[in-house]
């Protein structure tokens, strides 16, 4: 089944764990297959700390305007490509001012990369764990002063088990004051004391959050708060926490109606385009291509645009949807 020209939304993807590694093999003048090594999740890691060390080496690359505005720009394209009408990208500011740059000069790059490609994508800015509650706040400073230019709310990335969650509630009592939708990575290396911590934050979604099933009464809760989840398959099979794609939760999620939208988290790292992951949910899950219209309607509603933006992009989506169907696109 030929899904690439499917319509497609995409929530939760990492610019550092997207980036092209031939890109970064031109750029750094190494070997294509060693750069795809040091970038590309084998079957020997153990877990999301592990997984996480596949971004040292692009990080290192994206600490200038011009490979940042590069990068960007190209991942528009492989999204336009892989039929995504729209994305929000996240990345984290602080990660790219090793060589001087300031946050601000890092969003702004990757702003003018994504506008070169004539796709609909906004920004999420994410917090790190592992730094300073005093870089965070100044990375939270940076990023507001682009809403409603391209940047649309605020996320918590990095090792969700050795920071936890609820270490983080000052910042997004601080973002809350203005506002902003933010979304927080939670349930995925850590139990569902994360959820719950996320959700009494205020985060109306859960980057992967697939812990939930291991509580009915959060199930429960999440329904009833209107909590989507952001689920990345193939990345929860690279992190451990399911052995194979059959274990995975997304099924019992969809089964048990929680909101839920599908993600390929990280193109490279994950080595998965949005397409692909589609293939493996209807072949492994018996997903219906109208349960996967539907997660898309989802992860529309869930979005961090306007009430009138996500009319206007249900509209266009359901278009693009029933040509699809209609000209059996499907069957190519």
């Amino acid at each position: 089944m030929n899904l690439s020209k499917f319509p497609k939304i995409e929530l939760h993807l990492h610019l550092d764990g997207s980036v092209r590694p031939s890109t970064v093999s031109n750029i750094l003048n190494l070997n294509k297959k060693d750069v795809e090594k040091e970038m590309i999740v084998d079957t020997s890691c153990n877990d999301l700390n592990d997984y996480l060390t596949k971004f040292d080496l692009p990080l290192t690359i994206l600490q200038t305007k011009n490979n940042l505005i590069k990068v960007s720009e190209e991942l528009a394209n492989d999204l336009k490509k892989d039929g995504i009408i729209y994305a929000e990208i996240r990345f984290a500011p602080i990660l790219h001012t090793n060589n001087g740059l300031s946050c601000e000069e890092v969003i702004e790059a990757v702003i003018e990369g994504i506008s070169m490609v004539d796709i609909k994508i906004n920004l999420i800015i994410c917090l790190m764990r592992n730094v300073s509650e005093e870089d965070n706040y100044k990375v939270i400073n940076a990023g507001l002063k682009y809403i409603n230019n391209k940047v649309v709310g605020f996320d918590l990335a990095g090792a969700e088990a050795i920071y936890k969650t609820s270490n983080f509630k000052e910042l997004f009592k601080y973002i809350s004051k203005y506002n902003i939708p933010f979304t927080i990575h939670a349930g995925e290396a850590d139990g569902i004391d994360s959820i719950k911590s996320a959700i009494e934050f205020g985060a109306k979604r859960i980057g992967h959050g697939v812990r939930i099933m291991d509580d009915v009464n959060m199930i429960k809760y999440a329904k009833d708060n209107n909590i989507t989840f952001e689920v990345c398959p193939t990345s929860n099979i690279d992190t451990k926490i399911y052995k194979e794609y059959k274990e995975h939760a997304i099924k019992k999620m969809y089964e048990n109606n929680l909101n839920i939208t599908i993600n390929t988290d990280n193109r490279t790292v994950s080595n998965i385009t949005l397409t692909e992951e589609y293939n493996k949910l209807i072949n492994i899950f018996n997903f219906s291509l109208e349960d996967i219209k539907n997660m898309n309607i989802t992860a529309i509603n869930a979005s961090f645009i306007s009430d009138i933006d996500k009319e206007n992009l249900k509209q266009e989506y359901i278009l693009k949807y029933n040509k699809f169907i209609k000209n059996g696109e499907n069957n190519e």
